[in-house]
């Protein structure tokens, strides 16, 4: 609506009478804020929720069921990447060549399309039965815990408040063991007139304390992802505008900027299709993350180069083909397709079974964040680089600042933070599951009451 309505956007500039265009009104700055944080909203539902739920329709206790799971969460980002691939061709096409209320309307009916599709299959999915606040079971460990700081823990595990049914127990672990006095057993734990009933709040299975430890767990993992989309950033903003500068005809075709990601999208496409489940994290990690970046950097040395020769400004077409760009799009694709499923099945596979959402929206919430941290190292960057003439590294005219030294930047980060993540993997411990009696005899050759 508010690129087809003229009350809810600025009037076109009119470069032939004066330089200056009309900025947006409040209401106006209101109404565009308003439609990019609905959209936000709607896809921190959607992103959270969706990947967790299409997991939940295999069972777990079905051999064939698991092997097909095993391959969903490549197919669901093959998909989200075809749509991605839909977007920076046909409907950058159509929004520079018809309209940009042609291309939002597209949108917006195609996503009303996808709403009854998937309504249509309520009667045929599985629903988990719900087992309470994955955020409240947190609270209430940590409380309890709190509470009980300053009581000495039992030197055996086995004294500890454990109320779970066996096969759904988690094994103890030496870590965090301050959570653990959360599950001390005192008197006063017991709720009034319920004695066999504990308050939750002061007393808490080994379970969900180690549920708790399990989330903990991943938050380094966590950390160290976030500089990743701080450099995807990057590929939707900065390398357009290089693009944007450069020659891209092919024929009497011209290739739109915003369409140079489709290298972009392709290199997820077919790394994809060659993503190797026994790929060791270390590569997904590796791949796209200081090389993408170095190799943006020594592309935009070139173009600089090519643009100080001909005093090019922001509007002069460099005679330099846009393709000299493809490496760091294809560099930096690549890690994304590694990443995003490497770290969604890690994230929802080593999380407890009824945190998955919560654990996929933590693992979403590195791509927010890794935006918010990309426009505040490009804040930061021109207030440390700029002049007062509006010169340094994040110049208005691209062709007067040094893209590249900010590409380099983001290329040493990187490797540091491939360093740090190096250590969160030697950290990490992987949560196993509670052994039942029967395997405990059968290891140790010893009798159900030895055991006891």
């Amino acid at each position: 609506m508010s690129t087809r309505l003229p009350q809810l956007r600025p009037p076109p500039c009119n470069t032939t009478l004066s330089r200056k265009c009309e900025e947006a009104n409040g209401f106006q700055m209101g109404i565009l804020y308003l439609s990019l944080y609905l959209i936000a909203l709607g896809t921190g539902g959607l992103k959270s929720s969706v990947s967790g739920f299409g997991s939940d329709q295999f069972d777990e206790k079905d051999k064939k069921e698991m092997t097909q799971m095993t391959y969903f969460f490549n197919r669901f980002f093959f998909f989200i990447s075809i749509g991605t691939l839909t977007a920076v061709t046909v409907l950058v096409y159509i929004q520079d060549e018809v309209g940009r209320s042609w291309a939002y309307g597209i949108c917006s009916v195609s996503m009303f399309v996808a709403i009854l599709i998937f309504l249509s299959g309520t009667k045929r999915y599985r629903y988990k039965k719900r087992m309470g606040s994955p955020i409240v079971h947190i609270l209430q460990v940590i409380v309890a815990a709190t509470t009980k700081r300053k009581i000495e823990l039992p030197k055996n595990v086995s004294l500890l408040y454990e109320d779970s049914p066996e096969a759904t127990r988690i094994q103890h672990s030496d870590q965090f063991c301050c959570l653990d006095k959360a599950a001390i057993i005192l008197e006063e734990d017991y709720q009034r007139n319920v004695s066999s009933t504990p308050n939750p709040w002061k007393l808490c299975s080994v379970t969900r304390v180690e549920e708790v430890k399990m989330m903990i767990r991943l938050l380094p993992v966590w950390a160290t992802t976030i500089i990743f989309w701080t450099t995807y950033a990057q590929m939707i903003t900065f390398s357009v505008e290089q693009a944007s500068t450069m020659e891209r005809s092919i024929g009497h075709f011209q290739i739109p900027a915003g369409s140079l990601t489709v290298f972009f999208v392709g290199a997820i496409l077919i790394t994809l299709a060659v993503y190797d489940c026994l790929i060791i994290r270390l590569w997904k990690k590796w791949k796209g993350k200081p090389v993408g970046m170095t190799a943006a950097s020594l592309a935009e040395v070139k173009r600089l180069s090519v643009a100080k020769d001909v005093g090019g400004t922001t509007s002069t077409t460099l005679p330099l083909s846009v393709f000299l760009l493809v490496p760091q799009f294809f560099l930096v694709g690549s890690g994304e397709a590694f990443i995003y499923t490497g770290q969604l099945d890690f994230f929802i596979t080593q999380s407890p079974k009824g945190m998955k959402t919560m654990s996929t929206g933590l693992f979403l919430s590195t791509l927010s964040l890794g935006f918010f941290v990309s426009s505040l190292l490009v804040s930061v960057v021109k207030k440390v680089t700029g002049s007062n003439d509006g010169q340094g590294w994040l110049a208005d005219n691209i062709n007067d600042g040094r893209l590249d030294c900010f590409y380099g930047l983001l290329a040493v980060s990187s490797f540091i933070n491939f360093l740090l993540f190096l250590l969160c993997t030697v950290w990490y411990k992987k949560q196993k599951p509670q052994r039942s009696l029967q395997i405990e005899i059968a290891a140790n050759g010893s009798s159900a009451e030895e055991i006891c």
